[in-house]
């Protein structure tokens, strides 16, 4: 059975994250030692098809959730703590409904229960235009996906994705072909059936649209205590954006 890539910092109760569509781990690396210092053993997961995880034709959340299960059980873990940033939240979600022995509070990141349409097109057909036989450097990757991507954090985001594969090749790290096929995946609801009665947090942006008035009685029907709280300054990276308020809500949710 193949296992999840993880980087572990620190010691103490298990506290895993899990990061968003076409993220990897390292995004959450600053963050991540900061909780590992308030006596978390902090598990930063790549998902499968993302960072240096293993790669599948598979990919939904029913997966995504199992995948997690056999790391929690791998490592022994049956009480966690699990925050997941937007699609790592729809697994969380789904992780916390089907195996909420597992988990003992739920950090839900910039991210609803209910479906999204498909909005990463450009981005997709972005990375896909890069030519990696012709470029030999990260800035001319980033010119090639400037004509599809505009927004420059947006692009360094993505970029954190390009590696080297040998001395004189680059490459990505996602499996940028099943990605693009499944990427209606990454917008499904969560099954209207399925609920999660333990402590739950739902952190927003400000500036983000992801979560709306509309969506707090979603939230509501799923997660039973969920407390809903707007990180200020900061738009659908809220934890990137902001972090010390980020981090702020987070430790006062789990004292």
């Amino acid at each position: 059975m193949e296992q999840l890539y993880s980087n572990i910092l620190g010691e103490g109760k298990p506290f895993i994250i899990l990061h968003g569509f076409l993220g990897m781990s390292d995004n959450w690396k600053t963050l991540g030692k900061q909780f590992s210092e308030q006596g978390y053993q902090v598990h930063l997961i790549d998902q499968r098809n993302h960072g240096r995880s293993f790669w599948s034709e598979t990919f939904n959340y029913e997966v995504l959730a199992q995948d997690l299960k056999n790391y929690c059980d791998h490592n022994n873990f049956k009480d966690i703590v699990l925050l997941g940033h937007s699609m790592g939240g729809k697994t969380a979600m789904m992780f916390s409904t089907l195996y909420p022995e597992y988990v003992s509070k739920l950090i839900v990141a910039d991210i609803s229960p209910r479906f999204y349409p498909v909005h990463h097109d450009g981005i997709l057909n972005g990375l896909s235009a890069i030519n990696f036989d012709a470029i030999k450097s990260r800035g001319e990757a980033d010119k090639m996906l400037s004509e599809y991507v505009s927004d420059f954090g947006t692009r360094q985001f993505l970029l954190k994705n390009v590696y080297r594969v040998t001395k004189d090749k680059l490459g990505l790290r996602i499996n940028l072909e099943v990605l693009k096929n499944e990427v209606g995946e990454v917008g499904e609801a969560l099954p209207t059936q399925q609920t999660f009665s333990k402590d739950t947090l739902f952190l927003r942006g400000d500036r983000s649209e992801y979560i709306g008035v509309g969506d707090e009685s979603i939230i509501k029907s799923h997660f039973e205590k969920a407390k809903i709280v707007t990180i200020s300054n900061a738009g659908h990276w809220l934890h990137a954006e902001n972090p010390k308020e980020f981090y702020e809500s987070v430790m006062k949710f789990l004292s």
